[in-house]
């Protein structure tokens, strides 16, 4: 009988660790970024995404482009960065895409014309490795630059690939800009 009351205590610390313990695993798989969609679309963004005030702002701003640009480079593809350029003034937006996955790693970018009237604009995506072929969207775009794609089914140079962007107006660039898809160290 005496057994009976540390048994009791025993059962409800372990009912009581089992109820509070799939919310605390929920909490913190939310806050890793992954489960954050833009709101308004069905496009998530990645944990530096989620992170960074400039391309959740961006994001929020314009869910219609991010949900254009997500669906250029497809499926599994995260909002990594969005990037008005090439300032407030926003003449375009610099969209980069992450996928990370156990059968195939990916970065894509997307360069959007905002202007509303065709611009010459070139959007190069390399990956950081030595020998590696960049892909290149270049002419004149009334829309967009891109999609530019570079996947590997397991290829670490992904993360840190560069991104430039540039557009011209009257053969004078106003917009110049060299990025990483990601955060690299």
């Amino acid at each position: 009988m005496r057994r009976l009351p540390g048994i009791l205590a025993t059962s409800t610390a372990l009912v009581s660790i089992l109820a509070v313990t799939p919310q605390a695993l929920a909490d913190t798989r939310a806050s890793t970024g992954s489960d954050v969609l833009v709101s308004g679309t069905s496009v998530a963004l990645s944990e530096n995404g989620a992170r960074d005030p400039g391309t959740r702002a961006v994001a929020t701003a314009n869910p219609a482009a991010v949900r254009a640009t997500a669906s250029l480079c497809g499926s599994g593809y995260q909002l990594e960065r969005a990037e008005r350029l090439p300032d407030a003034r926003r003449f375009g937006t610099l969209f980069t895409y992450m996928k990370l996955s156990s059968s195939m790693d990916g970065a894509c970018a997307v360069f959007d014309n905002n202007l509303g009237v065709a611009k010459k604009m070139k959007l190069k995506l390399c990956p950081n490795k030595v020998g590696a072929t960049c892909k290149v969207d270049e002419g004149t775009f009334s829309q967009y630059a891109g999609p530019v794609k570079y996947e590997s089914n397991s290829d670490i140079s992904i993360n840190c690939s560069k991104v430039t962007a540039i557009m011209w107006s009257d053969g004078v660039p106003i917009i110049d800009r060299v990025m990483s898809v990601s955060e690299c160290d």
